[in-house]
């Protein structure tokens, strides 16, 4: 139930956006021969386009042919990319994938012809889905950067809005619902700044859509309030309905079923009033099951039993399954065992169905890859026949020699061919050594050179205990209200110019990085090779990180651009370290020294090294420190710590 919602919200936001159109006085305009050609296919693109291609995608498929042959006679290629555009999204609705990129391709090659920017922006996004979908996300990511480049080099507000909107919502396939959230974020901000109100509820419900994966109800809540506000004003029933099933389901995510059930409802009597039999099977079937968490048990049977007949109708197979899910669940509930083994066996049947689809779907990724495969040998066919054709004629001009000659060629191709040998050999022998260099030279940015060295000679590292390391954490304050003003690239291009300087800094006083979180950075003094003066360089580290970001920000403010503010912290203490899974593997320590040195990072301020009691002991009679005790501060899990601020003599 949940899924289908949820896709279901997602493809009326992006499709069902557009107002009613007269599909007769289109078609009339397209037979007028007295029009002009351009308005006759532009009538025929837009009959086709709202008429058939999202509910008849093989008949949209067909008039956009008559476009496409039409505009080809009068030599307009505008029309002509138009039309194979059309045709893509058809194939790509019917699920056959090899076909719409085939078209997608060729509309991109046309546009690129024409010098058609916008053009080239709009397919790029399109062909990016095609690979999202098929799990290729670094050729999405690609496909939608070169559409965001485009959309940004023309201007286009819109285009950029769309593919920020596609880069979220490829993020968000992938689990990273930061960086989701900040694309996002970015492509609501140009919508409401174009004033363009579907796109702003599209974003807004995507980033609802991400708080209620997230458990964050109340943010959910209210971003499905501002996307069904929007609809209100715009006076778009279907996506009234959507909202509010969007918002019952939060409700019902909290177990709030009273009000879950309240604007199940309300969307439920909209949909009737639309004669939308796919959203009225959701919405009875949701009504059913909260009848059934409440405990009545035949209210839930009356309802579900109307949302499956309505799925049934239609061929839905999830609304189904759910539908028979909430029947089995009442009927068991209320005692009726025959009746709940039947539905039991009819989900079983759908869940096998679903299952199949997705098979299905499996298959067709395979057929896919099958026919690039089926692609490339017919290039290499195509060349062995030439090869072949080119051997043949030698032969016949090597029949005309004599034999010595002929000997004397045999010689020569085999000295070639060992000389070639040796040159092959020495080649796949430097190829070896430098392929060894790279991944000694991959591990070494992974682990500290020691590390590396024992996980190299006996396949891992055995995890070890050290009496004295000093852990420094920082964090940017405010990284959430900047990430708002930044757009992505620039947000992710300044954390990586931090983390870069940060990353020599380290290298400098010898003190070992162990990961980013995030906009937090950590690293660690003392090991894997305990030294005498790791805890004053780990604080110089800190300071000079300070520096660092006191000194950017204020180049920054002087031209206007958005900067962090930072937060540091030192504490000392026993850890153990060592090696952390067998994949995607890294250097981490553990122990409460890591915990106290967060706190310290979080109680410390902007501008500021924050060390602990344990610190300020050892580096007390440095002369080339100066310290100033801020006494005890509640820390959080720790109770009250003597904390101190440390800045160079």
């Amino acid at each position: 139930m949940k899924i289908l919602v949820s896709f279901f919200s997602v493809f009326l936001l992006v499709f069902v956006t557009h107002a009613q159109i007269n599909l007769d006085s289109l078609w009339n305009i397209w037979q007028d021969e007295t029009q002009s050609v351009t308005a006759r296919l532009n009538a025929l693109d837009e009959f086709a386009w709202e008429g058939y291609l999202f509910s008849q995608p093989d008949s949209a498929f067909y008039f956009a042919q008559m476009q496409f042959e039409f505009a080809e006679s009068k030599g307009l290629k505008t029309q002509m990319a138009r039309a194979l555009g059309m045709q893509g999204v058809s194939f790509a609705l019917r699920s056959d994938v090899p076909m719409a990129l085939d078209y997608y391709q060729r509309c991109l090659k046309m546009y690129e012809e024409l010098g058609d920017k916008n053009g080239m922006s709009r397919i790029m996004g399109n062909i990016g889905r095609i690979y999202k979908d098929l799990g290729d996300y670094p050729k999405a990511l690609e496909y939608f950067q070169r559409s965001l480049m485009i959309s940004e080099e023309t201007g286009d507000q819109r285009g950029i809005a769309n593919s920020l909107g596609n880069i979220g919502l490829m993020y968000n396939r992938m689990g990273d619902s930061l960086r989701a959230l900040v694309y996002f974020q970015k492509c609501l901000n140009i919508h409401e700044e174009i004033g363009d109100k579907v796109g702003e509820a599209g974003s807004l419900s995507g980033i609802g859509n991400i708080h209620l994966s997230q458990g964050d109800y109340p943010k959910a809540l209210e971003y499905f309030q501002r996307s069904l506000k929007i609809f209100e004003e715009t006076g778009d029933k279907k996506g009234i309905a959507v909202s509010l099933g969007n918002s019952g389901r939060t409700y019902y995510e909290q177990g709030s079923y009273p009000k879950a059930l309240e604007y199940y409802q309300r969307s439920l009597k909209i949909f009737e009033e639309l004669e939308d039999k796919l959203g009225l099977a959701v919405s009875l079937t949701d009504i059913g099951s909260i009848y059934q968490k409440q405990g009545d048990h035949q209210k839930a049977i009356v309802e579900c039993s109307k949302g499956l007949s309505l799925a049934r109708g239609i061929g839905a197979i999830a609304p189904q399954k759910e539908a028979c899910e909430c029947l089995y669940d009442a009927y068991k509930a209320s005692g009726n065992g025959n009746k709940a083994l039947e539905y039991h066996e009819q989900m079983l049947v759908l869940d096998d169905s679903l299952r199949a689809e997705e098979t299905t779907k499996k298959l067709e990724q395979m057929e896919f890859q099958k026919q690039m495969l089926a692609d490339s040998l017919q290039k290499e066919e195509e060349k062995l026949k030439v090869q072949l054709a080119h051997e043949e004629e030698i032969r016949k001009e090597g029949r005309l020699r004599n034999i010595a000659i002929a000997a004397g060629i045999i010689l020569l191709i085999l000295a070639i061919g060992l000389y070639s040998r040796v040159l092959y050999i020495r080649k796949s022998k430097a190829a070896i050594e430098k392929e060894k260099d790279r991944s000694d030279n991959l591990l070494l940015n992974i682990l500290p050179a020691e590390i590396a060295e024992e996980l190299k000679e006996k396949g891992y590292a055995d995890a070890r205990d050290f009496d004295m390391v000093s852990i420094l954490f920082s964090d940017f304050k405010g990284f959430t209200e900047a990430s708002t003003k930044l757009n992505a690239q620039d947000l992710i291009r300044e954390i990586n110019t931090c983390f870069e300087v940060f990353d020599g800094i380290m290298g400098k006083y010898r003190v070992e990085k162990i990961k980013t979180i995030g906009d937090a950075y950590m690293a660690a003094g003392g090991l894997p090779v305990p030294t005498d003066d790791s805890v004053k360089n780990t604080v110089l580290a800190a300071l000079e990180m300070q520096a660092f970001i006191t000194k950017r920000k204020m180049e920054l403010d002087t031209v206007g651009k958005t900067a962090f503010e930072m937060r540091v912290g030192v504490h000392t203490g026993p850890v153990v370290a060592g090696i952390v899974g067998v994949k995607k593997f890294q250097y981490d320590i553990w122990g409460d020294t890591v915990n106290t040195a967060s706190r310290m990072e979080s109680n410390s301020e902007v501008g500021q090294v924050n060390v602990s009691q344990a610190t300020y002991d050892l580096l007390n009679d440095d002369v080339d420190f100066t310290f100033e005790k801020r006494g005890k501060i509640e820390a959080k899990g720790k109770g009250e710590i003597e904390m101190y601020f440390v800045s160079k003599a």
